[in-house]
């Protein structure tokens, strides 16, 4: 596998990864979107709710603020040894209290305490809900890591897409400049130099051929190749995007690891369970011989002899 990183920013990643197969390609996008665990609110507890919006609404609007993940600290808790039940090392704490002076209030992410200063929302003026004068709000909150696959707000990222990558070449022989295909190109592909179409931004291509289809003379032909892609990764802000990439390959490291320890010869013997001892078959007693009897019908009865 080749990487090549041609934009990075605090929450962009822009890649041109080269040598992979289209399946493990998709594998990677798949697990960046849904195994890849975030911290997110789960658990809210509504104390008191003077606002217009119900308990549930204020819920919902914590549990998908994005917040910052530290795996150094914390762990998933069907793998914390309190086995979920919520502590230290599987669950961050929030409390908020907040209410409005005279002119009304708008509580924020601004307004939640964390415990661990380290795990915060991704910024301060998401807005949760709109108070007027007098009414409170005073809820407790707590996060835990999670994948995406059970809820979206676990998703470490807002995009992630790839494509393979195009390759786009003009014949100078055969174009004689009618500007056909820079006006139908609407990803500005190409560009007019001596009279002549020229390429400009082949990672644009989207692979539409719609240049193709213009060109009268067939100067233009569009490619590709299906081992090499242009990756683009865009943060949630709870994850550096440099930091999923890093932990999605270890998810599918581990993937690997159980596929290969179930493999014939590599798993783990099974351990045979002793079969139960059948017990001796008793020998059935000889049959009694049965008495024998006349049968006779009840309704019978004893003929009368005729009187001379």
């Amino acid at each position: 596998m080749k990487v090549t990183v041609l934009e990075k920013t605090e929450d962009t990643l822009k890649l041109r990864i080269e040598n992979v197969r289209p399946g493990l390609m998709n594998a990677l996008r798949r697990i960046i979107i849904a195994e890849t665990p975030t911290m997110a609110i789960e658990e809210v507890v509504i104390l008191e709710n003077q606002s217009p919006i119900f308990d549930e609404i204020i819920a919902h609007r914590l549990g998908l603020v994005p917040l910052k993940t530290n795996y150094d600290q914390y762990v998933r808790p069907e793998e914390c040894t309190c086995e979920g039940v919520g502590c230290h090392l599987c669950q961050a704490g929030f409390t908020m209290e907040v209410e409005a002076p005279e002119d009304g209030y708008i509580a924020t992410t601004g307004d939640l305490k964390p415990q661990d200063p380290e795990t915060i929302p991704i910024s301060d003026k998401i807005p949760i809900a709109k108070l007027a004068k007098g009414q409170r709000i005073v809820a407790e909150a707590y996060a835990r890591l999670g994948i995406g696959q059970d809820h979206a707000k676990w998703q470490p990222v807002s995009t992630m897409a790839y494509k393979m990558i195009p390759s786009v070449k003009v014949d100078t022989g055969k174009c004689y400049g009618c500007k056909e295909c820079v006006t139908a190109c609407f990803r500005k592909v190409f560009k007019m130099q001596n009279e002549k179409a020229v390429v400009v931004d082949e990672l644009n291509c989207t692979l539409c051929n719609l240049c193709v289809e213009t060109c009268d003379v067939k100067a233009i032909t569009v490619t590709y190749d299906e081992n090499s892609f242009f990756v683009t990764i865009e943060s949630t802000g709870a994850l550096p995007p440099e930091k999923i990439m890093e932990k999605s390959f270890d998810v599918i490291r581990k993937k690997y690891e159980e596929l290969i320890s179930l493999l014939p010869g590599r798993a783990p013997p099974l351990k045979k369970v002793p079969a139960k001892k059948k017990a001796p078959a008793k020998k059935k007693a000889p049959a009694k011989k049965k008495a024998k009897t006349t049968k006779t019908k009840a309704s019978s009865k004893p003929k009368k002899k005729k009187s001379k």
